[in-house]
């Protein structure tokens, strides 16, 4: 054990021994009653409002109030009591550690609330709550042991001259500290702009998805510099960074590159938007997400395709949604030559309305298409409006509606049929009669 340190439990040990101390006892007893009666009787109201304010920033400013509410409190209480001791004349140590734990509560109390905000729940992210919560108790810890000034001066002493520019073991962790920070809050500010976007009703979803991602990308590119110029990093100094890039997509990136672009035309020229219905090569489904690099794509099976964004700028898509999401369905049949056409054309024309998907504007139409070997083709066509949703459970039922109907009719569906006119025989073999 160091000098310094059993000296200050030994200080701390004689200063337990006076009145003093019982005063900051008292303090921190008064302070931990009133919060804790605060916060029973706060909770419930925030509570309350927090079930009935939606997902918006108020739902988020009373959610990060729940959390902060008890060492809030708490804190004013401890700061009014050392004000007034400190009025009197009284030595307040105690009342010192117990402000740095407090603030140090809150602090890992928000930042832990903002991660879980920002990023999806995984075992990750629990992992760095852990790590963030650590890394914070060791600073207040250092910090009250009276070292964390001297680790301090040790790290910034560990530096490298880069022409006019001095980086240190210091200014790395600061650089990375302030990254996380910035990145967090950038991606915490998007997500917020996202759902609100999502709940409002005057804007498109591709304009919904474009400025989400604009945003997005906005955030953190600002983000970004503002942690270079925060440790200061000049600036002019990443042009060596830009050329280097400019070098990598000129290599290898510039798919990426493609890619992402091609994602911002996407959004903004409005040709493919959540909810459309396509076909590109053969792939057909509905699109569910536009991201930067890709679009996915869901069919009827539940499967996701990841289409990149390029692949739809170059290549032909067939949009079954892109001007009206109504959509014609033929539904081919045949009849023999001997029933009555007419009569076959009402029959299917009444069982068009078999599937309840089938719209009534466009109403469905029946025409007589072809005289063909075997019979006469007809043909009934139908309109939908949710292409999303198929087209074979539409033609099974108008199908079976109409094979009920020809068969109480009396009128058959015919079969291929060939007639087969032998001209001559090959001579018997009389070795065969023996």
């Amino acid at each position: 054990m160091s000098e310094d340190l059993r000296a200050r439990l030994e200080a701390l040990l004689a200063q337990a021994m006076t009145s003093t101390f019982w005063w900051q006892f008292a303090v921190i007893l008064l302070a931990m009653g009133v919060a804790y009666l605060i916060n029973r009787r706060v909770q419930t109201l925030l509570e309350a409002r927090s079930s009935s304010s939606g997902t918006g920033l108020k739902h988020l400013a009373i959610r990060s109030a729940q959390r902060l509410l008890f060492p809030v409190s708490m804190l004013v209480v401890l700061v009014c009591g050392r004000a007034i001791l400190d009025l009197y004349q009284v030595p307040v140590p105690v009342l010192s550690i117990a402000v740095s734990i407090v603030v140090a509560l809150a602090i890992v109390r928000l930042c832990v609330y903002v991660l879980r905000k920002a990023f999806t729940v995984n075992p990750v992210l629990k992992s760095s709550e852990n790590a963030l919560a650590m890394v914070v108790w060791c600073v207040v810890i250092l910090n009250l042991l009276g070292w964390l000034p001297g680790i301090l001066n040790v790290l910034d002493s560990m530096a490298l001259e880069l022409g006019e520019t001095r980086v240190s073991v210091l200014s790395v962790i600061k650089l990375l500290l302030i990254v996380g920070i910035a990145f967090t809050l950038a991606i915490w500010v998007s997500e917020a702009i996202n759902r609100y976007l999502h709940r409002s009703t005057h804007i498109s979803p591709s304009m919904q998805v474009g400025i989400s991602k604009f945003s997005r990308f906005l955030l953190i590119t600002l983000a970004f510099l503002m942690a270079l110029n925060a440790v200061g990093i000049d600036l002019s100094s990443l042009a060596i960074f830009g050329g280097a890039l400019g070098v990598g997509l000129g290599f290898g990136l510039q798919r990426i590159a493609s890619n992402f672009i091609s994602g911002f035309i996407l959004v903004f020229d409005r040709s493919i938007k959540p909810g459309d219905v396509i076909t590109i090569g053969d792939k057909f489904g509905w699109v569910h997400e536009l991201n930067a690099r890709y679009v996915v794509v869901r069919n009827r099976e539940g499967v996701d395709t990841l289409i990149p964004n390029e692949n739809l700028i170059t290549s032909e898509v067939i949009n079954w949604s892109y001007m009206d999401r109504n959509v014609r369905v033929t539904i081919p049949v045949q009849i023999s030559y001997e029933d009555d056409p007419e009569k076959a054309l009402e029959l299917i024309l009444d069982c068009a309305y078999a599937s309840p998907r089938v719209l009534h504007d466009p109403a469905p139409a029946a025409r007589l298409m072809a005289f063909a070997d075997s019979g006469i083709n007809l043909e009934v066509r139908v309109w939908i409006g949710d292409p999303e949703n198929g087209f074979a459970n539409v033609r099974s039922d108008i199908n079976l509606a109409i094979w009920r109907a020809f068969k109480a009719a009396g009128i058959t569906i015919p079969y291929p049929q060939r007639d087969l006119h032998i001209k001559s025989m090959p001579a018997r073999d009389s070795r065969l009669d023996q």
